[in-house]
């Protein structure tokens, strides 16, 4: 079954945060990951604020998001990201209904 990355970020340093973005890709293909949504026009219905960017990759399966989370291409691109975003990352499964 599939499962998602859903992300919400908010970018304090742009610059600094484009090591991060040049990085992350690469790993998260390297897991069969693919980009759904990426940054692009967002609008808070309900909930928090819009973040800056919000973000959904699709995997072939919940191992396979968890597994590129964990990754140390994963968390090397991550290292660049730490101080310049605040990220909210969560992984969930999809439904087959």
């Amino acid at each position: 079954m599939k499962a998602y990355w859903i992300a919400h970020v908010d970018i304090t340093d742009p610059e600094q945060y484009l090591q991060y973005t040049q990085r992350a890709p690469a790993a998260i293909a390297a897991h069969g990951g693919r980009f759904l949504a990426r940054g692009g026009r967002s609008e808070a219905l309900e909930g928090r604020a819009t973040p800056q960017r919000s973000v959904v990759i699709e995997f072939d399966s919940y191992e396979q998001a968890v597994a590129c989370y964990r990754s140390d291409a994963y968390q090397e691109a991550c290292r660049h990201r730490q101080g310049v975003a605040r990220a909210e990352i969560i992984i969930v499964e999809g439904f087959e209904g």
